[in-house]
């Protein structure tokens, strides 16, 4: 037995040894690239991939061209199959019903006859039932492919040969895109008009040095078969530069009023590659899902004449909104991701637009220089043999009297050629057509075999006047033939006037309009679209909780009343700040550490008026130990932004001015707002203008009012200082309300009889108030403290009356202030009563506080509108939504009436204005003071332009 001392004497002689990995590697690369060279990855000179390319050339082959009779599909699937794609019949079928679809191709390269499937996904019927020929597009295509315009290789068992690349007269890789995976990689080709794609390669043509902007003016986009709305230009742009980019794309929706109080969303274009059937079937799900409400039938009306998919809306749906989810949710909207990934010279390769066009003139010009070569050698041998006739024709007795002497047609071929022939008159027309197969000797030349041949065939009628004109004319026309395409061959600008004009007459066979629009308008839809417009009550717990609720859900009470339950609480938390927005309003929001953050009210949860809400930490972030203490609603309409300014206000009494446009900017992260003193909190943020006022007032029912004007407070280009001093407290006092008030110029006088006037005529009109003000045991409303002129009191003497015209003139302006205690007392006064001072007093006196009432604070001042209610809070959660029509208009010293019944311990701890809708209709007034429910209106926007806010603490 012999032994085995190596393993190699395991392997046969004549074999090489290879590992695994070196063989799965080695295999699996050449699979790769058969896959991405012979399958997957369209040709970008002719935009097509090996099986299309082999259907349109089988079908040219064949003669099923346009201008031939329909063929049954499964011929040309024959001929494909068995002479250049050895593959399934199913997949060559397939890609030539999807060259038949107007859905998928922008410009069809097969007209098909028969059923070839549907944008709703519909199978088409078998090839042995539908008929193909192919389309006028293609045979440009097509044309010159017989002129070795192209290479050719061997089919697959090398019985035939088949083009590498057809010769196309137009970029059909952008005219009609493509979609493939390959092995590790895959393309993406949007359509694009045919119009517009010619018009830019003529444009390149013209300034090979032009850029991607004025090639964008040329192309603007993408152009589907399907049409739609490409939202935005920047993912175009982004897709044309570098190859890759996302285009999204929004069917085309109206809203039409499809019979009386009834309202339809109708599609009429959908999204590329979109399946209808599909689509309807998804808003069904949402719709029974109740993920998308609002809908409550959805019909195809689809016909020969066009899409129509109509969605029936309810009565009390918002046709804009319930469209907005449509786009969110389905395909009605979707994004085209664009990669433009080809074979450039056998090799794949991810191009822009301009490199793709770039890469078509080349191989363009090519091709007609290819052509040329081929058109002048076959020229040339037509002059050749046009020569050699003309010497017969000339020299026809000697030519007549050789053939007839020599006994066959082989001796007569040896003489021709072996003479010499008088030829004076071609010897020029040899020159000029460049003929090199004739030897002149002494002025004679000889004639070539191919000459000789010639004039043997010649049929004795070519020998009359007549024929030898044209034999003449002929030669002529070939040597002008010749001397054109001897230009083409050597001149590249008149290569380029040969393209541009086979593009032009390429242009005017496939030249369609423009289907898909482009909109200005950002493709990445917000999901503030989504949201139902509406009136929020945002609440804020003193644990860091936040929530909105609809204010709609909480109804207007008589004053007095008991409230309702306002919030489910964590243990002792409280409501600490509550303010009421509209769903699509910016909030800011100022936390302990001086910092600002931004949000819109929509992205608060929604909960109910007994829900506690979510924490703020866990919706920013970065807020991290600190607290919200300040929270300002900023107006809706962000172009009144250039002209405000916002006021901030401490609990220390300081103020400071800035810009808005400081906030307009703001970071996940935040942004520093204000350097704040240790101890010292953010109570209120307003937005102002220059010339209105300042309004501070303090728990201790002290106040202050001053104007805004450079002098007094200056606006503040950093956001880093502590700002100045607004009013001087006394130990233990803290400012707890900023409000800004507009600026009238009136006398103390005229002030003091306005004051007179107009509460005489209060009293007149609210009879009824002052009734139920009695039975609370009001406060004399005239009570004052005593005078004291360090605090800057002042004392309004009464005098003679206004004239009319002046009193509408101040009434016009008068603005009302709500002042409301922690005991859940308040009233109203006119801000007439309160002086404009300089900054940084002690103020003036807010309310006087009555020894046999509860409450020994003031918890908010703040103006108030007619016709809007107010809301309190109370420290375990109930709340009462008033009118203010129902609190008396007193003086700033009155202890006002009952807002607010507590119980026990209970105290009042927030209140704030609810502004509604002009031109909204209330209910009427709950009769009954102590019902939880009662009557709402529509609210507004509580950020008005003329700077009524507030925050309250």
């Amino acid at each position: 037995m012999t032994e085995l001392n190596e393993p190699t004497d395991l392997i046969p002689a004549g074999r090489i040894p290879v590992t695994i990995e070196e063989e799965m590697r080695s295999s699996y690369l050449a699979y790769a690239m058969s896959v991405i060279v012979s399958r997957a990855l369209p040709d970008v000179r002719d935009g097509l991939k090996p099986v299309h390319r082999r259907i349109l050339y089988a079908m040219r082959e064949s003669g099923f061209t346009a201008d031939k009779p329909y063929r049954k599909s499964a011929r040309a699937v024959g001929d494909v199959m068995g002479k250049y794609h050895p593959h399934g019949d199913s997949s060559i079928y397939d890609a030539m019903v999807r060259m038949a679809q107007s859905w998928s191709m922008r410009v069809k390269l097969i007209d098909g006859q028969g059923n070839f499937g549907s944008v709703d996904g519909d199978s088409p019927a078998a090839m042995r039932y539908t008929e193909a020929r192919l389309a006028r597009a293609a045979s440009y295509l097509l044309d010159d492919i017989d002129r070795d315009t192209v290479d050719f290789q061997p089919n697959y068992d090398e019985s035939e040969t088949e083009p590498t690349v057809l010769p196309a007269s137009y970029p059909n890789l952008l005219v009609n895109g493509a979609s493939g995976i390959a092995v590790g990689m895959a393309t993406n080709i949007p359509t694009h008009n045919p119009t517009e794609v010619i018009d830019a390669t003529l444009a390149m043509i013209a300034n090979p040095e032009i850029s991607l902007e004025e090639l964008m003016q040329i192309i603007p986009g993408p152009d589907f078969p399907t049409g739609g709305i490409i939202m935005g230009r920047s993912g175009i742009r982004k897709a044309f530069e570098t190859g890759r980019g996302s285009v999204p794309v929004r069917a085309r929706a109206e809203i039409e009023e499809i019979r009386k109080d009834r309202q339809a969303i109708v599609v009429t274009e959908i999204p590329y590659q979109v399946n209808k059937a599909t689509l309807q079937e998804k808003i069904a799900d949402l719709v029974r899902s109740k993920e998308i409400e609002g809908i409550s039938d959805i019909r195809d009306e689809s016909d020969r004449s066009g899409m129509r998919i109509v969605i029936e809306l309810k009565r009390d749906a918002t046709p804009e909104v319930v469209l907005n989810q449509l786009y969110r949710f389905t395909q009605l909207q979707t994004s085209f991701s664009v990669n433009m990934l080809a074979l450039d010279e056998g090799k794949p390769r991810t191009m822009g637009i301009m490199d793709v066009l770039q890469a078509f003139i080349r191989f363009r010009e090519d091709v007609i220089l290819r052509r040329a070569r081929y058109d002048l050698n076959k020229v040339r041998d037509r002059g050749h043999l046009l020569v050699g006739l003309v010497i017969a024709v000339a020299n026809i007795d000697e030519v007549i009297a050789l053939i007839r002497a020599a006994p066959d047609a082989a001796t007569a071929r040896a003489e021709l050629m072996a003479r010499q022939w008088n030829a004076d008159e071609v010897i020029p027309l040899l020159e000029l057509i460049q003929d090199e197969g004739n030897v002149i000797i002494d002025g004679k030349v000889r004639l070539t075999e191919a000459q000789a041949r010639g004039i043997l065939e010649l049929r004795l009628q070519r020998l009359t006047g007549l024929e030898r004109e044209k034999i003449q004319g002929e030669l002529d026309e070939v040597a002008t033939k010749i001397g054109e395409l001897l230009k083409i061959i050597a001149s590249h600008v008149r290569r380029m006037e040969v393209m541009r004009e086979e593009l032009l007459a390429a242009r005017a066979e496939i030249a369609t309009p423009r289907l898909s629009e482009i909109s200005d308008a950002l493709g990445d839809q917000s999901d503030e679209s989504l949201i139902e417009p509406g009136q929020m009550v945002v609440t804020i717990t003193r644990d860091g909780f936040i929530k909105r609720t609809p204010l709609d859900m909480f109804r207007s009470q008589n004053r007095g009343g008991r409230g309702r339950t306002a919030a489910g609480r964590r243990g002792d938390d409280i409501i600490m700040q509550s303010f009421n927005a509209h769903t699509h309003q910016w909030v800011l929001f100022f936390s302990s550490g001086g910092k600002a953050y931004r949000m819109k009210v929509w992205h608060l949860p929604e909960a109910s008026p007994t829900a506690k809400g979510r924490a703020l930490v866990n919706l920013l972030p970065e807020l991290g130990s600190d607290s919200i203490t300040a929270v300002l609603p900023l107006p809706q309409d962000e172009d009144l932004w250039e002209d405000l300014h916002l006021v901030f206000a401490t609990a220390s009494g300081h103020v400071r001015r800035n810009r808005l446009n400081d906030f307009k900017n703001i970071r996940a992260s935040g942004l520093i707002a204000m350097k704040l003193d240790e101890g010292d909190s953010l109570i209120g943020v307003a937005t102002c203008q220059a010339g209105q006022d300042v309004f501070l007032a303090t728990k201790n029912a002290r106040c202050v009012r001053f104007q805004i004007t450079d002098d007094i407070l200056r606006v503040f280009a950093g956001r880093g200082s502590s700002g100045v001093r607004g009013i001087r407290l006394a130990p233990g006092d803290a400012v707890i309300s900023l409000c800004i008030l507009n600026h009238v110029e009136a006398t103390v006088e005229e002030r003091a009889a306005y004051l007179r006037m107009a509460n005489a005529k209060r009293r007149a009109e609210n009879a009824a108030l002052a009734a139920q003000d009695a039975s609370d045991e009001t406060v004399n409303e005239e009570e004052n403290l005593p005078s004291d002129d360090e605090d800057g009191e002042e004392n309004l003497e009464f005098v003679g009356d206004l004239t009319q015209e002046r009193f509408e003139e101040l009434e016009a302006q008068e603005e009302i202030l709500l002042t409301v205690t922690d005991g859940g007392f308040g009233r109203r006064s006119s801000a007439y009563d309160y002086r404009v001072s300089g900054r940084g007093g002690k103020g003036i006196t807010n309310m006087t506080f009555s020894a046999n009432r509860r409450g020994k604070e003031v918890i908010g001042t703040l103006p108030t509108l007619p016709g809007t209610d107010v809301m309190l809070i109370t420290d375990t959660g109930r709340l009462i939504r008033l009118p203010v029509a129902q609190i008396r208009v007193m003086s700033r010293q009155a202890s006002g009436v009952t807002l607010f019944r507590l119980n026990d311990k209970e105290t009042a701890i927030s209140v704030f204005p609810v502004m509604e809708d002009e031109g909204e209709e209330g209910d009427a007034l709950d009769e009954n003071p102590s019902s939880e429910e009662a009557v709402s209106n529509t609210p507004s926007s509580p950020a008005d332009t003329s700077g009524h806010e507030q925050s309250n603490t």
